[in-house]
């Protein structure tokens, strides 16, 4: 059922102490569990799963609950032991799972959705389960009564979210790269603001309460931070990734983000240092530097008797350029590039070498990442995604985690 991995290597990247197989579809979620050698599986194949420790090193479902539809994700409150599934049929279903992990009862079923639940969050503060489906809409409901409180619905579908429990607010990504800003309250609501920066569909949301940062990801392969608290639009553009970013968790002890995205990359990034925000490109009919028209200023091209040229835009200025005055590439991780892109001529002279030092650090997870949680206490990190392998990570040696980790034995 599942495999120990003992290779250790010296060096500063994740270390892959165990997988655990077994499942026969898609794996969407999966969350270890505190304090325990553990972790909580939900999948396509409509298990849910415990799975705990064994003295020999490998992992066994001492959970294993089938339901009437593919489980899509999950929200799990460990002091409770409560857990909410989230499934394909637009249902919400809620568990309470025993002391010794050994047995799962069930408690309610919310009828949340009509379509598909992609994501949700329980508030124990409020009693409320509030979850994102793809009929479009977000949903919050009493988890005492197990009623609609209220419902608003989107352009696109919802596909992720993100809940402040003290102040009631959610965040809410959406396939058309936009994220919304709800003020939720019983049987009604309000929309405070909505996001948009990205140029492709949310993949994942993280919000941190303290500093009240906002992180976002999406299928364009970028990563925004949103600096909610300081209320002066100030976000930062991180660029590392090269396929859609499915997973994020910002470690507030440390300043340090994690991303992964579906071809299995983990980027970390160093976010306790200045960077700079990425200039908005500037339109213009000519390049900005040698004034020669681009292939749409018709008029540029009939008087000066020249061929229209494409226009690019150099990272650094935001100025829009021609390919002739824009040949250089260079990394500039002070504004989140940490592979080259393209900059003008007169960027690319003033960039020194100490700009090119790395803010992150890139590592392989070796599969397609759907989902990732992390146990900043133990240094621990789990991942899952459509190979039906979970895999358990080491990140000690990555974020610099105080604690000793690896999990105890049973």
């Amino acid at each position: 059922m599942a495999a120990e991995i003992h290779s250790r290597p010296q060096t500063a990247r994740p270390v892959l102490l165990n997988k655990i197989e077994g499942h026969s579809d898609t794996v969407n979620a999966a969350v270890l569990i505190p304090k325990e050698d553990g972790v909580i599986t939900v999948s396509e194949d409509r298990t849910i799963r415990v799975w705990l420790k064994r003295d020999s090193g490998q992992y066994w479902p001492s959970i294993y609950h089938t339901v009437s539809s593919p489980c899509s994700c999950m929200s799990y409150h460990h002091d409770s032991r409560r857990i909410f599934i989230g499934q394909d049929n637009g249902a919400v279903v809620e568990f309470l799972i025993s002391e010794d992990f050994n047995k799962m009862n069930h408690v309610k079923t919310y009828p949340a959705h009509q379509n598909r639940v992609s994501d949700m969050v329980f508030s124990l503060e409020s009693e409320w389960v509030v979850s994102t489906g793809h009929d479009k809409s977000v949903s919050w409901m009493c988890t005492h009564s197990g009623s609609m409180l209220g419902r608003h619905y989107f352009t696109a579908w919802a596909s992720c979210l993100q809940y402040d429990h003290e102040t009631q607010h959610a965040f809410v990504g959406d396939y058309s790269g936009q994220i919304t800003l709800l003020k939720l309250e019983k049987q009604t609501y309000s929309t405070i603001t909505t996001l948009k920066g990205h140029e492709g569909s949310i993949g994942a949301l993280w919000w941190d309460p303290v500093q009240r940062l906002l992180f976002s990801g999406a299928s364009d392969h970028s990563v925004i931070m949103w600096d909610i608290g300081g209320r002066k639009g100030r976000t930062l553009l991180l660029q590392g990734h090269h396929e859609r970013v499915q997973a994020l968790r910002y470690l507030q002890l440390t300043r340090q983000l994690l991303s992964c995205s579906a071809d299995g990359g983990i980027a970390v990034w160093n976010m306790d240092t200045q960077r700079e925000e990425a200039p908005q490109w500037l339109d213009s009919d000519s390049c900005q530097k040698c004034e020669q028209p681009f292939f749409w200023n018709i008029k540029q091209m009939w008087d000066t008797k020249t061929l229209g040229l494409r226009q690019h835009h150099c990272r650094k200025c935001g100025k829009a350029v021609c390919g002739k005055c824009s040949s250089k590439r260079s990394t500039f991780p002070l504004m989140g590039f940490e592979f080259p892109v393209r900059v003008c001529d007169a960027c690319f002279d003033t960039i020194k070498e100490e700009d090119r030092t790395p803010l992150a650090t890139f590592h392989e997870g070796k599969h397609n990442i759907a989902h990732m949680d992390m146990d900043p206490s133990r240094g621990l990190m789990v991942t899952c995604g459509s190979d039906r392998i979970v895999k358990i990570w080491d990140m000690t040696q990555v974020v610099g985690c105080s604690l000793a980790t690896g999990f105890s034995p049973r």
